[in-house]
């Protein structure tokens, strides 16, 4: 648990946003006029225990939660929100489609990948701990004994939710930092909710990435913003258009720097030192590699 609690704080009309302090991760709760949307759920019971709380001072609407991709620190948190989701038989949010079935137990949406890594429990709780395990070993125990519970609703392309008077989209736009991306939009609050394939309190995760397809996938999320947008990203400040075109250049330059570096059959550790994002690129490079090299 955290010294103080933490709270969500407003960025637009019934949008609100907490700042988790433990690896700065961003949960966002969108709420209509009858239900609301809970967009990732942190890492460990503790937390997510920590956030029902600070999301019911909020609302206390029936919830339904959306995982922005497969990551503990966004979806271990999936079995205590569920808990405290819709209350029995009442299925909340609905479809955006009335012809639609409904459903009895909490919806949690995601994309079909990041469903299926989900799905497989014991290598989600493995992966999750052997990246943290020397930099947060504390965390990395809590998170390899974390009840999972993977999504039940899987998004391909695109879905909406209709929260009464307020319609959220999900969107996969390609992949980036994962397989399964998920962008979130709340076009009547002009507001984007980016998951990791936005940073702002750090560089790029690149672990899990797909740097050769990355800006593409940002690209198509620019197309949903104005200079008055506000981006919500995986961790650190909400950000606004510029901070988005300024990281998908970046993610730009770094695609062409590989993509030229493998032509000339450059080093890694040569083409990392005049990539940017710093020592994150050398693991980008390896994995674009491999795909160039068709492994």
């Amino acid at each position: 648990m955290t010294s103080t609690a933490p709270a969500f704080i407003e960025i637009a009309d019934r949008v609100f946003v907490l700042r988790y302090p433990v690896l700065d991760v961003n949960v966002t709760l969108v709420v209509g006029d009858e239900a609301a949307v809970l967009v990732d759920t942190l890492s460990t019971p503790a937390q997510a225990a920590e956030l029902a709380a600070a999301a019911r001072r909020v609302t206390g609407a029936p919830w339904a939660i959306v995982n922005t991709h497969h990551h503990f620190d966004h979806a271990f948190g999936n079995a205590t929100l569920a808990r405290q989701g819709p209350p029995p038989n009442e299925p909340f949010p609905r479809f955006a489609d009335p012809d639609a079935p409904p459903e009895l137990e909490t919806r949690i949406w995601a994309h079909e990948e990041a469903a299926r890594l989900l799905g497989h429990e014991e290598t989600a709780r493995r992966a999750a701990w052997e990246s943290i395990r020397e930099s947060h070993p504390e965390l990395a125990a809590d998170v390899a004994r974390a009840e999972l519970l993977p999504p039940n609703e899987i998004v391909r392309v695109d879905a909406a939710l209709d929260l009464g008077g307020r319609v959220v989209a999900l969107a996969h736009f390609g992949r980036g930092h994962t397989a399964g991306d998920l962008v979130v939009h709340v076009p009547d609050a002009d507001v984007v909710i980016a998951g990791d394939l936005v940073e702002e309190s750090g560089p790029p995760d690149f672990a899990d990435a797909y740097p050769l397809e990355w800006p593409g996938t940002v690209a198509a999320l620019l197309r949903l913003t104005s200079p008055e947008t506000v981006v919500v990203p995986g961790h650190g400040a909400p950000v606004g258009q510029g901070f988005v075109t300024g990281q998908h250049e970046e993610l730009t330059e770094l695609e062409w720097l590989i993509r030229n570096g493998h032509a000339e059959r450059a080093r890694v550790d040569d083409l990392a030192r005049r990539a940017p994002f710093g020592a994150a690129a050398h693991v980008a490079i390896k994995r674009a590699y491999a795909v160039l090299d068709g492994s």
